[in-house]
């Protein structure tokens, strides 16, 4: 095996499929705003179809759509002719995806969507092509050569094909203003589900509130702040009202300047104004203001009091950072 060629091999793959991709500006043109329209404006589902490796490309800009606010359904066009042509609606548009636009399933299906009444799209890599000449819109997805080196394999068109339909989730998303709050709604699970979904509230809600009021003395304070293990007392009013912060750190400092501490009291080792977020803000955000600051924890509060700590340890066990 001569590997001396496996870097040229590689360089020469990206370079064509590059240029695959390069190519589709020019095909971004009035049909492609057309499709955009008319998918936007539907009040059925988007069903995109295809077969052999297009079948994979479709189905990947079903979970694009589906993920970022527009319905889309997968149909496999050789399952379509033997009964799937059932889940198409009358409101629902229809996007056929193919390279030649020649195959015998994409000749039957074709005209049987038409029949239907519903908006073909055709996704295809020859504007000559039957499905071509029988689509409503055309999103021309032609490229030169594919990488294959025999230029036969599917890679240079299917790439072109998957960013054409990224192209085209991307401008429904800011058609439809979809925001991070939309995108979250669809994805609550995982480490991305908890960067856009988790709260500052829900995380403190799991800890201790250590808590002295500001005439505490210094051994109430350290008992406190054994005692809910979080390396930290927060001074607060008899309303619950955020005084100032106590820290492993404030406690060396003050041994540090004194021998003794009978006479001292919470109010006067209090670190005043401590770095504070809110309860509803996103716990992502948190992170962004510990790093900003260089301090591993944060006072919670809510509607001006004082609603628990949270600890760089929180976002760490939850998947956060």
């Amino acid at each position: 095996m001569n590997t001396d060629k496996i870097i040229p091999f590689a360089l020469r793959t990206i370079e064509l499929e590059t240029s695959a991709v390069s190519g589709l500006k020019s095909f971004i043109d009035a049909d492609f705003v057309r499709a955009v329209s008319v998918v936007a404006a539907t009040r059925g589902r988007l069903i995109v179809s295809g077969i052999g490796k297009s079948a994979i490309i479709a189905q990947k800009i079903v979970a694009t759509l589906n993920s970022t606010g527009t319905p889309a359904v997968f149909m496999h066009a050789a399952d379509a002719i033997h009964g799937d042509l059932g889940m198409i609606q009358t409101d629902d548009v229809v996007l056929v995806i193919s390279k030649s636009g020649n195959s015998p399933e994409i000749k039957v299906l074709a005209p049987l969507v038409k029949n239907f009444g519903n908006t073909l799209i055709g996704m295809v890599g020859n504007t000559e092509s039957f499905l071509a000449q029988n689509s409503d819109i055309v999103l021309n997805t032609t490229v030169e050569q594919e990488a294959c080196p025999i230029n036969l394999a599917p890679t240079s068109s299917t790439t072109a094909q998957m960013v054409m339909g990224d192209a085209l989730a991307v401008c429904l998303m800011e058609i439809k203003e979809f925001s991070s709050r939309d995108f979250a709604k669809y994805h609550p699970g995982g480490a991305l589900g908890k960067k856009l979904y988790l709260r500052v509230e829900e995380l403190a809600a799991q800890n201790a509130k250590p808590k002295v009021l500001p005439t505490a003395t210094i051994k109430e304070v350290i008992i406190e702040m054994t005692q809910k293990r979080l390396g930290a007392a927060v001074v607060v009013s008899e309303t619950a009202n955020i005084l100032g912060i106590i820290t492993d750190g404030d406690l060396r400092r003050m041994l540090e300047k004194t021998d003794t501490f009978e006479n001292l009291r919470a109010k006067d080792i209090m670190s005043s104004h401590p770095k504070t977020i809110a309860a509803d803000i996103l716990a992502v955000h948190a992170l962004e203001e510990m790093r900003k600051h260089n301090i591993s924890q944060l006072v919670v509060e809510h509607d001006d009091q004082y609603a628990g700590i949270i600890h760089l340890h929180d976002l760490v066990k939850e998947g956060i950072i």
